[in-house]
């Protein structure tokens, strides 16, 4: 039969019906590995040498900015941006360099002066308290906000730097106060406005309603070349579809971390947002090296890597069960390996150099034995399946090679008299 069309296949039922997302033709990311990233309390900061090899595998993934550090915060932090700086500067990599700051000169001093140094551009990402908890916490009023705004704005643009305004906590703060704090930034020179769900404490409801909302009043101030980033974090499980949603409302830039990590239980998922782009035809990045880089920052940071992370972990596209062994092996005898990623799997595995893996446990059945053997080389006879088989049924886990290659070498061997 021949192979129909793969769009025959499967029906998107996010593309049809009464709700259907409206999305732009792509979407810049900016990395908070190496800034929001580290600020995890469970995490080691690592040596520069490491965040320069992470640096290197952003560039390869094709991510356009990076948050390279807090320079503002000690002698440490400072030293690892000039050497990232440098790096950018000396390989020529495309990937471009912003660094958080208080809106305080005392923070923003230290990027203008590695900018100096480096002689390499970096976007200041200046940020401050907006919601009215915020305000009511630090005994802040509106007066002050507003002043810092300006100053620190006006302050950065003077020395020579491109600058996104961040506000805290937006997704909590009030529309009178908001629109008179991006007014005060746009009126001060900020190219970009960072919206943050700094306590994960919005929906992809609240995403959208905040970006399409920020995006009018932008245009109505005469701001249409203000981009808009999308800072998410994760504290109710909802990150990447509020970054989903920003994106649908407006936003042009979203902001991640590898494996999340950040902020207690850390921002949105680079991987996550790399795959989900390219399958929605927002990027097109080559992510074969996606894996290299998680594990990269899971040894330099010691986060372990959960086996049921999606796309990265070890069982991202591993299974022992008969039933979705048996629909892959079909699959794949067609001759399509495409058709073997799909049929249980919504990730290609091939995009992030992985493939489909068929093991023997439990839930397994003959097709598992019989491709697992196929794959090491071992002639597969009917007295062999139903041995190794039987033994996994009766086990508790899925049987590691060393064990499958023991059963088959004391089958193998005859018996002694």
């Amino acid at each position: 039969m021949a192979a129909p069309e793969q769009n025959h296949l499967i029906h998107d039922w996010s593309e049809t019906g009464p709700r259907r997302a409206q999305w732009p033709a792509s979407v810049m990311i900016d990395d908070e590995t190496l800034r929001d990233g580290l600020q995890s309390p469970s995490v080691s900061d690592p040596p520069v040498e490491a965040k320069i090899r992470i640096l290197h595998l952003m560039e390869r993934l094709g991510i356009e900015t990076a948050d390279v550090g807090l320079p503002g915060a000690g002698s440490r932090q400072r030293a690892a941006v000039v050497s990232l700086c440098r790096e950018i500067s000396e390989q020529h990599l495309r990937i471009r360099p912003n660094c958080a700051a208080r809106t305080l000169m005392v923070d923003i001093e230290p990027i203008a002066e590695v900018t100096q140094l480096t002689g390499v551009a970096i976007e200041a990402c200046l940020f401050i308290g907006s919601s009215p908890v915020r305000q009511y916490a630090e005994e802040w009023d509106m007066e002050r906000l507003l002043r810092c705004t300006h100053e620190a704005i006006t302050f950065a643009k003077r020395e020579g730097l491109k600058v996104m305004y961040v506000t805290e906590d937006t997704v909590r703060s009030s529309p009178d106060h908001l629109r008179a704090l991006l007014r005060a930034a746009t009126g001060a020179g900020a190219e970009r406005v960072c919206l943050c769900d700094t306590c994960g404490a919005t929906t992809p409801n609240g995403a959208y309603n905040l970006v399409t909302w920020v995006r009018a009043r932008l245009d109505e101030a005469g701001a249409e070349s203000v981009g808009i980033d999308w800072h998410g974090h994760r504290d109710r499980g909802l990150d990447l579809a509020n970054s989903l949603a920003a994106i649908e409302a407006g936003a042009s830039r979203v902001h991640g971390a590898a494996l999340g990590i950040g902020e207690r239980v850390g921002n949105t998922p680079i991987e996550q947002l790399l795959v989900n782009l390219k399958l929605l035809g927002l990027r097109d990045d080559d992510l074969t090296c996606l894996p290299a880089y998680v594990q990269a920052v899971s040894e330099a940071t010691h986060v372990p890597i959960p086996v049921n992370t999606p796309i990265v972990g070890r069982d991202a596209f591993r299974t022992a069960t008969g039933v979705h062994a048996a629909a892959v092996i079909k699959a794949q005898r067609k001759g399509q390996e495409e058709l073997g990623d799909l049929v249980y799997s919504g990730v290609p595995a091939r995009w992030i150099g992985r493939s489909q893996e068929i093991e023997i446990g439990p839930m397994s059945g003959n097709s598992n034995v019989q491709y697992y053997l196929a794959a090491q080389g071992i002639p597969a006879t009917p007295e062999l399946i139903r041995t190794i088989l039987d033994h996994a049924k009766k086990g508790t886990h899925v049987l590691s090679e060393k064990e499958v290659l023991e059963i088959v070498r004391l089958a193998s061997t005859p018996a002694q008299t």
